[in-house]
C-alpha cells in the first residue's frame, strides 16, 4: 500500500457513547419522579436495566462490547467491567490513538434504539426534556476535544415545532449532524419524503447539516430489540446482516420520491449499514427507473444515480477487498467507520474478528489512488461534519 497512507488522518464516521447511569437523573427535573429514565435492578438477570416509563429496556453495558471476552448475548454486566472508552471521553481519546483514528462521530444507544419508549413517556414535556438532556450530555462529552469528538444531535421528531427549537439549540452546542429515522411507520408518522417534514428538513439544510439514517433508530419495538440483543450467534449473524440492508429503503425513498431534488444541498448518510450494496442500489434504481417509465412519468427528475452521487453517502467497516471496486465507482460517497463499541464493531478483543481499525481501512483500500484514499479517509467526512482537520494535516517538524 502507498507509504503516504500512514500520513493521512482517518475519520470514523460512526461510533457510540454508552449513556452513563445518571445521564437523565442528573439533568432532568426530579418533579417527574420515577418517570425519569433510570437504571433499575432486574432480579431475574441480576443486572441493572434502563427503565423508561413502562418499558424495561437493555442492561446498562449491553452495547459496550469492545474488548469483551465472550460472544453475544454475553456482555459486560456493568459499565465498571466494560471498556471505559465506551462512556469516558478521556479513555475514548486514548482508544482513538490506539486504533489509529483522528476523529470519531458520536451516536447514542438507549435513546436511539428505544425511541418509542421515550415517546410513550406519560408527559410530552418529559420526553422533550430527555432529548435536550441527551444533547447536553453528548456536547459535554465532545468538549474533551472538539476537533476529534463529533456529536450528532437527537431531535424530538414526533413534535416538529420542538424539533426546530432543539435543532437551533443543538447547533449552538456544537452538534454537527442530525440523527433521523429511515422509517417512521412504526411510530405512526409520515415517510421522510412527505411534505410533513419539509420545514424541518429546510432548517437542517440551512444549517448545512447532514441527515443520518442509523440502523435501528426509532423502528425497534421492545420485542425487536430483545430479539436482536439476545439472539444466539447464528441467529445474530442472520438478523444483523439483513437489518443492515434496511437503509436501502430510505435511500430509495429520498432519491426516487423527489426529496433530493427539493433539497439539493441536503446530504443523507446511511450509517452502520455497510457500503457494498450502494453500488448495486444505484444501478438497480437507474435500470428500473428507465424500464418502468420513470423517465416518462417524472420528466422533472434526473436519474436516481444523479442524486445518489450528489447527496447520498455510506460507510464501511468489515468489508474488505470488495470495497476497492465500490470506492473507485463512488469515490466521493464512501467513508470509514468502526461502530465502536458495539458487538459488530472494529474493536479488537478475545471474541472479535476485528483487527486494528486503521490497518483494516488501509488493507481495504490497498491499490486505490491517493486521491481516492484521502476522500474515504477524511475529506468526505470533514465536509459533511464540518471538521477542522488542520491539526492532523499540519506538517510534522
Amino acid at each position: 500500500m502507498p507509504d503516504n497512507f500512514a500520513s493521512m488522518p482517518l475519520v470514523d464516521c460512526d461510533s457510540h457513547v454508552t449513556e452513563p447511569p445518571d445521564l437523565w437523573t442528573s439533568r432532568v427535573s426530579s418533579k417527574w419522579g420515577d418517570d425519569v429514565p433510570h437504571l433499575e435492578m432486574h432480579e431475574p438477570s441480576g443486572e441493572r436495566k434502563w427503565r423508561v416509563g413502562d418499558s424495561l429496556l437493555t442492561s446498562e453495558a449491553k452495547f459496550s462490547m469492545a474488548g469483551w471476552s465472550d460472544y453475544p448475548p454475553s456482555h459486560p454486566p456493568t459499565l465498571d467491567e466494560a471498556d471505559p472508552a465506551s462512556w469516558d471521553p478521556a479513555a475514548r481519546l486514548d482508544r482513538l490513538d490506539e486504533y489509529g483514528l483522528y476523529a470519531q462521530v458520536l451516536y447514542p444507544n438507549v435513546i436511539a434504539f428505544s425511541t418509542p419508549a421515550f415517546i410513550a413517556l406519560p408527559d410530552p414535556q418529559l420526553a422533550l426534556d430527555c432529548v435536550s438532556a441527551y444533547n447536553d450530555f453528548l456536547a459535554e462529552f465532545a468538549d474533551r476535544d472538539r476537533n476529534r469528538l463529533v456529536p450528532i444531535m437527537m431531535l424530538p421528531f414526533w413534535d416538529l415545532e420542538a424539533s426546530e427549537r432543539e435543532l437551533q439549540r443543538a447547533v449552538e452546542l456544537g452538534h454537527k449532524g442530525v440523527l433521523f429515522a429511515a422509517d417512521f411507520s412504526k411510530v405512526g408518522l409520515p415517510p421522510i419524503w412527505d411534505p410533513h417534514w419539509d420545514r424541518l428538513l429546510a432548517a437542517i439544510q440551512e444549517h448545512e447539516l447532514s441527515v443520518n439514517f442509523h440502523i435501528g433508530f426509532s423502528d425497534l419495538s421492545e420485542a425487536d430489540l430483545k430479539e436482536r440483543t439476545e439472539a444466539s450467534g447464528d441467529d445474530h449473524a442472520r438478523i444483523t446482516s439483513v437489518a443492515m440492508l434496511g437503509n436501502a429503503r430510505a435511500i430509495a425513498d429520498v432519491v426516487c420520491k423527489g426529496l433530493c431534488a427539493r433539497f439539493p444541498r441536503l446530504n443523507f448518510v446511511s450509517v452502520e449499514s455497510g457500503a457494498g450494496w450502494l453500488l448495486y442500489l444505484l444501478e438497480s434504481l437507474d435500470w428500473h427507473w428507465k424500464s418502468y417509465g420513470g423517465l416518462r412519468d417524472r420528466p422533472d427528475l434526473e436519474l436516481p444515480s444523479f442524486y445518489m452521487r450528489r447527496q447520498v453517502y455510506g460507510s464501511f467497516w468489515f468489508e474488505g477487498e470488495a470495497m476497492r471496486r465500490v470506492v473507485e465507482a463512488l469515490p466521493d460517497n464512501i467513508m470509514f467507520e468502526t461502530d465502536f463499541p458495539h458487538p459488530t464493531s472494529l474493536s479488537p478483543g478475545p471474541a472479535s474478528a476485528a483487527g486494528n481499525p486503521r490497518e483494516m481501512a488501509e488493507t481495504a483500500l490497498r491499490g486505490s489512488s491517493d486521491d481516492v484514499a484521502r476522500k474515504v479517509f477524511y475529506e468526505t467526512a470533514a465536509r459533511l461534519y464540518q471538521l477542522d482537520l488542520s491539526p492532523a494535516l499540519a506538517p510534522v517538524d
